[in-house]
Parts: C-alpha cells; structure tokens; sequence
C-alpha cells in the first residue's frame, strides 16, 4: 500500500466519527471538505514537490512550522522565510453535538495533528531538519486533565475521551448570566460582560454539574495552551488566551516587562475577588495552578523546545523551538495584518497605520481583530485585551458565532441541496461556485440591475446562535422573511445570497460600532475559508464600502502560527517584525462605485436592524402573556 492509499484509509476512517450532526447527503460535507482543503492556496504557490530523481544534495533551509487545530480538522503548514507555503495537510478530528454540547477529544486531536504534521512534511519536500520553529493555534476549547496528563470527561455521558467543551459550546448561558450579574471590575474588559463562550460561565457549569470530573481535574487548559504543553511540558499559558477568554488582566505587565526582554511571567493578572464572587475561589489555590501560574507573550519560547517524546510523534527534532500559542482567529490577525500592497506599505511611514485595519478571519465563525495604542472600551464588543494578538497593542475583538456553519446550515437543510451537490461534485468545483453561477445566470434571465438586487423580498438576520457582536445577545434567534412554496435551486440560491448578504451587514455593525467608540477602521484584510469565496468578499466590500485586502497566502492561520515558531526560534526578535517580513498582500477586492448598488445595500441594512428590534418586541410580548 502507497502514502496516497495509507493516507487515504486513514481519512476514511476517521470522516465517520467527524460529526454526529445528520446530514441531508454526505456527498455536500465532502465536496465540502475538499472544497476548503485543496483550495487553500494558489496553483503558483502550491506544494514544493521536487518530483525529480536528482542525487545532487540539498542545502538545508529554515522552514517554519504552523499548527491550527479548528472545528472540524487540524491542519499543518510550512512555511520559508518570506511567508511563501511550501507545503500543507489536514486530519479531520471528531465532534460530539447534543443540543447545546459541544465536546471533543484531546487525543484525538493530537493525533490528528501528528498525521497532519508528517503529511505535510512528505508534500513539500520538508526534512524534520529543516524545521527550525513551531507554533500552534486553536479554537478558544476548554481542556480538562487530571494529574497524570490523562483526559478528564466534561460529558453528561462520561465518556472520558470527551474532555474538551467546545468554544461554540452554549451549555453555560445560565452561568453566564449570573456572572455578568457580579458586575465585576474585571467584565469591563470583556465588552461589559463575559460570553457563554468563554471559560469562566463553562468552569461554573461543570463544578455545578459533574462534580467527580471537578475533583479529579488537576489542570484547565485552553485547547492551544495544551497543545504547547503536550509538546514541550511547559505549564506556561498565552496572554492571549487567558486575557480573551479568562478574564486575565494582561495590562497588570505593562510597565513590568517588553516583548522583546520578555519571558515567562508570573501570573499577576489574576482577580481573585472576582474567582471567590463567582464562585470559583478554589481555582485561586496554589498560586492558580489549575488555571496558570505563569503567562507570556505570544512566540515566546517554552521549555526546552519540543520533548523528545512529542518530537517523535510527530516526526520533528527534539529541541526543536516552540512558541507561546494564539488562539486560531489570533492566528489569522497575525498572518494577514499586515499584508498591505506595496506601494501603500512603501508610501505609509505611520507605524499605527495597524491601527485603522480590521482583520476578518472568516470561517466556521467570524472574527473581527482590531488593534490600537490606547485602550478602547466598546460596548458588546470584546476587549480591551493587551498584547493578546500583536505584543503591546491593545486588541479589540468582534464577532458572529455562526457564518461559515450558517451558510452550511441554510445549504444542507433546503431540499435541492443533494443534487446541487452532486452537480458540483461531478465538475469538481464547490457547492459556493455553482451557486455563484446561479446567480450570475438569474440575473441575466431576470434583467436585475446587479446580483445583490436579487434578494430585494428576501431579508435575513443571521444570529442563529446568537448574536455575540455588537448586541452581545446569546439569546437572539435568526429570522428569515421572505420563505415562498418554491424549493428550487433558484430558489436555494437566494437563500444563500441573502445570507451573505446578512451576514455582511453584521460585520457592518460591527464596524460601525467600533468606529463609534474609538476607533478609525478604514480598510479591511479577510482570511479564512470563506474569504476564497468571491461573492462572500465582493458583498462585503460593497455592504461595507471598504477595500478588502486579501493576503498572497491564503493560510492566514497557519501563516500566523508559523510566525510564532520563527519568532521562537530567534530568527524575527518579535512578532510585529516577523508579521512585516513574512505577510504579503495578494487581490485588493474594492467596494462597487455605483451608487445605485450603496442605495440598495443601505435599504436591506435598514431592515437588518429592524429585523433584531421586532424581536425583542416579540419577546417582550410573549414574556408578558406568559407571565
């Protein structure tokens, strides 16, 4: 049996367990995920395949290594000096959903990013010698271990491979609401209160629900911290992921130390007050040891490298360095910031200019990163967080819980979606491109001024799992107006387009939110899976009214978690350095000059905002019968 077979065989068996959702047709969740994993990158920058029998031997390069471990895979890439792809592999992992559980594995995970390492080495011609750092990005999940390393369940069904609560995990809204109830201090820097989302309400739900699996959890982890602990055995959390999902005050280190000097800091962001009102004082025991005793920078470099242990899984050297984890949208901020043309970058010599970009990274969710030197307190929107994407700038972070997951939801439930499916599979290209060519084709038949203008009876409020930017509203519910008999493809076309379409009018509140309270966004940098979808981009530029930048790379994400291995490494002194010498801009996506098409989008955005206001008033009303 060849690689492509072993490999093959391996993914087979490992897509069965990857969702216990049901599908309409599974031959969509492939095409699907092939759709984001072969489209990854351009033809130009692909693999760096030597398919030659060439004896001559090859200098050794220094080629840094991305980790990003999201929802549905773990996926590996390498990458050169300059930011350029030479090689990347995904490994699909397993999910549990049951309502509002949502539960993996840390064994499985890692597993999977150990295929997923030793694959992409194989593709792109990549010597374990050649790696000289190591970064990792993931999901904001919650890991439970006991004293030993091994999985501590945080399931209803004791499964103790289901160790992980999931970041889109909602189980916890109950607690969330009595914290926020707490109107600590620390809630300040979280948009005026934390998110069902975040630890703390998922820390309360399992001391209040499983209490064996409570007792015996000897560390509580983020799923990245975890994963550079599985790798080097440093206990060091990122100031990213415990000051975004935490509530650590990272600015208590502001006049204490500096990237650049920096190394593993003791933790003296903590407020204990605020552990011992929520209940949680028992966290607060042996100086925070469950939760982190000691934080630092993102890149800097833990322990003594990867462990000999770890190297082996996955195929590397020992020693090899490694960086303090990002969170996977972090990640992206990282690898796309500051992919500016060159000409703008040659021409702008403000070093804030950092300051008036917001990243999308657009995936299963969408996140919305925006940095600045002072501190910007926005209601409903995350943060302030210091030096929790770029070291000692303020991060200021919204976003919408469901958008690419959304758009597979509205998709995969219409009843044309197994054909449509099929259709697209049989031509070998993505469900989004045909339906993009749909729309290209109804516009021509129905003599629409422009392709938005088919949605014109169609309106969408896309907070199917809430709304967690800018209303920071976990209990609001998606609305669609505009539903007719037909079950077409046409018909399901539209559907996707006005979800776009809704979709980007978020992020327009989102912006405009932002703008309001401090900040001055003027250009927008996308990344993510559906960045690759033209129509995605195209409509939101054009709802939005700002050039959307696209970097030359389009593993934004796994390009930020290689950043990190080469800061790591010594090679860039900080992350800033290393984000200007490896990012790239690539397509510049500029919003549409007819004013026509601004007209219209300002009419739908209108009733965007009405949609979330007659919801309320609904609620209000059956609240009020029901009482």
């Amino acid at each position: 049996m060849d690689f492509k077979e072993k490999m093959d065989k391996r993914l087979d068996s490992r897509k069965s367990m990857t969702d216990t959702t049901p599908l309409l047709d599974s031959t969509y969740l492939n095409q699907r995920h092939s759709y984001y994993r072969f489209n990854s990158f351009p033809i130009s920058n692909s693999f760096a395949v030597e398919m030659t029998t060439n004896s001559l031997p090859r200098q050794l390069r220094s080629v840094f290594l991305g980790v990003d471990v999201g929802t549905g895979s773990a996926r590996a890439g390498l990458f050169n000096e300059d930011g350029k792809l030479l090689g990347s592999a995904s490994s699909p992992i397993q999910i549990w959903k049951d309502g509002d559980c949502v539960e993996q594995s840390s064994t499985d995970i890692w597993l999977a990013i150990c295929t997923a390492v030793k694959t992409a080495c194989a593709l792109g011609s990549v010597s374990k010698e050649e790696v000289k750092g190591l970064g990792f990005a993931a999901t904001c999940s919650l890991v439970a271990v006991d004293s030993e390393g091994e999985p501590v369940t945080v399931s209803w069904s004791g499964d103790t491979r289901r160790n992980i609560i999931v970041w889109m995990d909602h189980r916890a809204v109950k607690q969330a609401e009595r914290i926020n109830a707490s109107n600590s201090p620390v809630l300040q820097y979280c948009g005026g209160g934390v998110s069902p989302e975040m630890e703390p309400p998922k820390l309360l739900w399992v001391k209040e629900n499983l209490q064996e699996s409570w007792s015996m959890a000897f560390r509580w982890m983020d799923l990245s911290d975890w994963l550079t602990y599985k790798a080097t055995g440093d206990d060091t959390r990122s100031l990213c992921t415990t000051v975004c999902k935490w509530t650590y005050l990272g600015h208590a280190h502001m006049q204490q130390i500096n990237e650049k000097d920096s190394g593993a800091m003791e933790s003296c962001g903590w407020d204990d007050g605020f552990w011992e009102e929520i209940g949680l004082g028992d966290l607060v025991d042996g100086h925070h040891a469950k939760i982190g005793r000691s934080v630092a920078f993102p890149g800097h470099a833990l322990g003594s490298g990867l462990t000999p242990h770890a190297a082996k899984e996955l195929g590397l050297m020992a020693g090899t360095p490694v960086g303090t984890a990002l969170i996977d949208a972090h990640a992206g901020g990282v690898g796309v910031m500051e992919s500016v043309p060159a000409s703008d970058s040659e021409s702008i010599v403000d070093e804030d200019a950092i300051s008036r970009r917001m990243v999308l990274v657009c995936g299963t969710s969408t996140c919305h990163m925006a940095v600045s030197r002072t501190k910007l307190f926005i209601p409903g929107v995350w943060g302030p967080f210091w030096s929790a994407m770029v070291p000692e700038y303020w991060l200021t972070e919204g976003g919408q819980s469901a958008t690419g997951s959304l758009l597979d939801h509205i998709i995969e439930n219409h009843v044309a979606s197994p054909h449509l499916a099929n259709r697209a599979a049989s031509r070998r290209i993505s469900i989004f491109d045909l339906l993009n060519e749909i729309l290209e084709s109804m516009k021509k038949d129905e003599d629409s001024p422009f392709i938005a203008a088919l949605t014109s009876d169609m309106h969408i409020l896309p907070d199917f799992h809430g709304n967690r930017s800018p209303i920071a509203d976990p209990k609001s519910k998606g609305m669609i107006s505009g539903l007719t008999l037909d079950t077409s493809e046409k018909q399901l076309a539209l559907l996707y387009l006005a979800t776009v379409q809704g979709i980007a009018y978020g992020t327009r509140h989102i912006v405009e939110h932002c703008n309001t309270n401090g900040h001055k966004i003027d250009t927008l940098l996308a990344c993510g899976g559906l960045a690759k979808n033209r129509l995605f981009v195209q409509e939101h530029a054009d709802i939005i009214g700002y050039p959307i930048i696209l970097p030359r790379e389009n593993e934004s994400v796994l390009l930020g978690s290689a950043i990190l291995g080469a800061v790591a490494s010594k090679k860039y002194s900080t992350v800033r350095d290393a984000m200007k010498a490896m990012n790239a801009a690539g397509q510049v996506v500029h919003p549409s000059q007819d004013m026509k098409v601004k007209k219209y989008h300002d009419a739908k955005y209108s009733i965007f905002r009405d949609l979330y206001e007659q919801q309320q008033k609904h609620r209000s009303l059956m609240a009020e019968a029901l009482s």
